[in-house]
């Protein structure tokens, strides 16, 4: 593996998930703070946070050094990162193909047997997920970009049984969701994939980025701009939120979402966190809750890309959740990981969120459900990261989205 040095600054304080020690989230403690870290002007500065802290948290540090390891390069927009029980890593590339990562860093051949992606746009094979009882039936889960005549577009999940080996291939691959309506547009999939508590799965869907289907964020007879809910078979969790009105889609968990592609399960409260991209201004991060209305596009703490408001220019709204922390101008959120483990132990309860446009990871200073710092590591890199994960070994991995198609570990500096 190749070493690249970064002086790293980080700091944990409160929350905490993912592989290490599965510990009591620490009392938030004196840190280095300062103003906002964020002191560009803001796009939409006619629109005023619901409470203080919502925004702009003051910078927080704690004089952390780490080393960010190269672990494999050369994949083609590596899109999603999980962990085998082995070690070994799955890695989806967004133009359609799957890859096992071995300790060496060595990628497998392409792992056979996946259906076609449309990977034209934001399209391709997008998130995946590990069966929570992957060890004795051996099934992944993946999303992708489903493409049909015409066009037409939706996003799509399905699952098969992992074969290792020389040539690596899924068996008895079935389609297990299919979002509907399907729509002529490239854009705005979502397709993170979370595992529940419960064993019912989580998956997150775009509103495609056209007017029609922006409109759907807020209809119950459509799947666009959903956090949908669903058994790992496809069927319907009986206790899902909509199940039993009429007129709505019966996967549908909560309602108003742009383009979820960061999401994560808190490690005490299981609830689902997610990161949703706003337009030019307003990424925010939400707790999920059943049959939640989060606001998309009635509310919005951002403008359009060409500068006018988005329907009425409002951001609050009785009837629709408030994101716990948004960014203004954005960081184009994809990929985070809550970090519990033992490796970085100042970075405990951190929440580590990947920045596309910002090109670094954000490091959230949590105090419950409130954000209280923030910190920017990997600026160094100039990458746009894609996924943030943290490994059975406590090493926070990132896949960067470019040319490169890097996997990188940062490791604490010896």
């Amino acid at each position: 593996m190749r070493r690249l040095i970064f002086a790293g600054l980080a700091a944990g304080l409160a929350a905490a998930c993912g592989p290490g020690d599965a510990q009591t989230p620490a009392t938030p403690k004196a840190a280095q703070t300062g103003g906002p870290l964020e002191t560009r002007p803001a796009n939409a500065d006619f629109l005023k946070p619901a409470f203080a802290g919502q925004t702009r948290a003051p910078e927080m540090k704690a004089n952390v050094a780490y080393d960010v390891v190269t672990v494999a390069e050369g994949l083609e927009k590596p899109w999603g990162v999980a962990f085998l029980p082995d070690g070994r890593m799955l890695v989806t590339e967004k133009p359609g193909r799957l890859r096992i990562v071995a300790a060496d860093g060595q990628l497998s051949p392409p792992v056979a047997g996946l259906p076609a992606v449309d990977a034209r746009g934001q399209g391709g094979l997008l998130g995946l997920a590990l069966d929570p009882d992957f060890r004795n039936n051996g099934l992944i889960y993946w999303a992708y970009a489903e493409g049909h005549e015409g066009g037409m577009t939706n996003t799509a999940v399905a699952r098969g049984r992992l074969t290792d080996g020389a040539q690596p291939r899924v068996e008895n691959v079935q389609v297990i969701y299919r979002q509907a309506p399907q729509l002529a547009s490239t854009m705005h999939y979502g397709g993170r994939l979370v595992f529940a508590r419960d064993g019912t799965l989580f998956v997150t869907l775009g509103e495609r980025s056209i007017l029609p289907g922006r409109r759907q964020a807020q209809q119950m007879d459509s799947a666009l701009g959903k956090i949908v809910r669903i058994n790992p078979d496809g069927s319907i969790p009986r206790d899902n939120p909509f199940v039993d009105r009429q007129g709505a889609r019966p996967e549908i968990y909560a309602i108003g979402n742009r383009n979820v592609q960061a999401a994560a399960l808190h490690p005490q409260t299981g609830k689902l966190w997610v990161v949703d991209h706003g337009p030019k201004g307003g990424d925010e991060i939400n707790i999920i809750e059943a049959g939640k209305d989060y606001g998309w596009p009635t509310i919005t703490y951002g403008v359009e890309y060409s500068g006018p408001k988005i329907g009425e220019g409002i951001a609050q709204k009785e009837g629709m959740e408030q994101p716990i922390y948004y960014w203004d101008p954005v960081i184009a959120p994809s990929g985070m990981a809550f970090y519990q483990a033992g490796l970085f132990p100042e970075w405990r309860g951190s929440l580590l969120v990947g920045g596309l446009g910002g090109k670094h990871v954000a490091r959230l200073a949590l105090d419950g459900e409130r954000v209280i710092g923030e910190e920017r590591l990997l600026t160094d890199l100039e990458e746009r990261i894609r996924d943030v994960v943290v490994g059975p070994d406590g090493a926070v991995y990132v896949a960067t989205d470019n040319a490169k198609g890097r996997v990188l570990k940062l490791v604490p500096r010896r």
